[in-house]
């Protein structure tokens, strides 16, 4: 069962609001987003502006195309040109630039200006002004960038730390080193542009764990953040390190090796998976169960198909039928469901005769099986549907907000956007609607 989430792209936005039985005073608006970092898009005929979180128009609707805030900093679009507004609607970064992307953790912002790129910051001041023909955003405060048919990196004042004569690159791990590619070899550099290891790879793999998974004549291997080849590249196929492990193949059998390069669970399964909450997926002749860290079947392999632990538990499914079982292997829900999805925030989608509702961790049907449609909790609040209208339960199960709207989304920062007659508005967790205030 897929996870009810809403997913927003960057210059999307969906709507706001709250609704009434019918047509409702504060459902005005032809669009609106999501909040985020206590500001909302909204759409009054094709323009956008923000409102806040009491409704009032901070940025009144007069820009073409706006995004969410991130960093205290939104980027607008108006007569082609874009530029920054701050929570106050002032413009921080002119409206004069042909694209502009999202502020980083650090602080600054790729922009494009007659095909170049370069970077602005906070203050609107270009810290590189556009000279590069890519600039990607900072990542662990490095950015890549390209010049010609080359590859670098720059850091946070705008210093080239590795100037572009890289055919291919990688961001920055956490570990603070980069794959970079030379003539079809791979290799890494360090924050100082330093080769720590010269390109001699077909392929070198991100940084995770302080281990990298390397690829050389179609084999695979690991080195650590020594350098050293740990694992000599034998296996067939690899994973990078998730909790201490990673997955392994060879000739076709599948399981785990630790970072010492020790198979900690010899290759005897037919599919092995990452550890979640101490508990990993393992096929054998077509059945699925879970090892723990210990590495014993906590679950031996009998299931059809399984997810993966949540919050304790696992939907697991045998002939057609779903059930949970526990860390400890234990059906802990019995198996007789026809759907299932993952425990959030304590409870779990389960569907029974075409109808949708939510068992606890007890396995007790908090909401009753009777809705069209429901998506996971998130704040404490689910949206479900009944007859095509759509509502909200809280985290008792009970109908916090009857079924009456159009469309819902996923309460974000206290507030839920909802759609009724094709206006847009807001609800708080209490159902009453925000009214605009101009």
């Amino acid at each position: 069962m897929s996870k009810k989430i809403i997913s927003v792209a960057l210059a999307l936005v969906l709507a706001l609001g709250i609704f009434a039985t019918g047509a409702s005073a504060a459902l005005k608006y032809d669009d609106a987003g999501f909040f985020r970092e206590g500001m909302a898009r909204v759409k009054l005929g094709d323009k956008w502006g923000f409102i806040d979180m009491n409704g009032a128009e901070i940025v009144p609707p007069k820009y073409d195309e706006a995004d969410n805030f991130y960093g205290g900093m939104a980027g607008v679009l108006l007569n082609g040109k874009l530029g920054y507004i701050d929570k106050t609607g002032k413009e921080i970064v002119p409206l004069k630039y042909d694209e502009a992307y999202r502020f980083s953790e650090d602080g600054l912002a790729a922009v494009y200006l007659d095909g170049k790129g370069g970077y602005v910051d906070k203050t609107g001041a270009e810290v590189l002004p556009p000279k590069y023909d890519k600039a990607y955003d900072f990542y662990e405060g490095m950015a890549a960038v390209m010049l010609g048919d080359k590859w670098g990196f720059v850091d946070v004042s705008g210093k080239e730390v590795v100037p572009p004569k890289y055919d291919e690159v990688y961001r920055f791990s956490e570990d603070g080193l980069a794959a970079v590619y030379l003539d079809g070899k791979g290799g890494y550099v360090d924050k100082t542009g330093a080769e720590a290891v010269p390109p001699k790879y077909d392929r070198a793999y991100d940084f995770r764990e302080g281990m990298a998974m390397v690829q050389l004549n179609s084999k695979f291997g690991c080195i650590d953040k020594a350098f050293i080849e740990v694992v000599p590249p034998r296996y067939d196929e690899a994973y990078d390190f998730s909790d201490g492990l990673a997955v392994v193949m060879l000739g076709g059998k599948w399981g785990y090796i630790d970072k010492r390069g020790a198979e900690a669970l010899p290759l005897k399964y037919d599919r092995t998976y990452n550890f979640r909450e101490g508990m990993a997926p393992v096929v054998l002749n077509g059945k699925t169960g879970f090892a723990d860290r210990a590495f014993n079947e906590a679950a031996p392999p009998k299931y059809d198909k399984v997810y993966d632990f949540n919050e304790g538990f696992a939907p697991v499914a045998l002939d057609g039928k779903w059930g949970f079982i526990d860390v400890s292997g234990k059906e802990a829900v019995p198996l007789k469901y026809d759907e299932a999805g993952n425990f959030s925030e304590g409870m779990a989608i389960v569907k029974l005769n075409g109808k949708f509702g939510f068992i606890d961790k007890a396995a007790k049907e908090a909401a009753p099986l009777k809705y069209d449609e429901v998506y996971d909790f998130n704040e404490g609040m689910a949206p479900v549907a009944l007859g095509g209208k759509w509502g909200y339960i809280g985290e008792t199960g009970k109908e916090a907000v009857p079924p009456k709207y159009d469309e819902v989304y996923n309460f974000t920062e206290g507030m839920a956007r909802v759609m009724l007659g094709g206006k847009w508005g807001f609800i708080d967790k209490a159902g009453r609607e925000i009214a605009p205030q101009n």
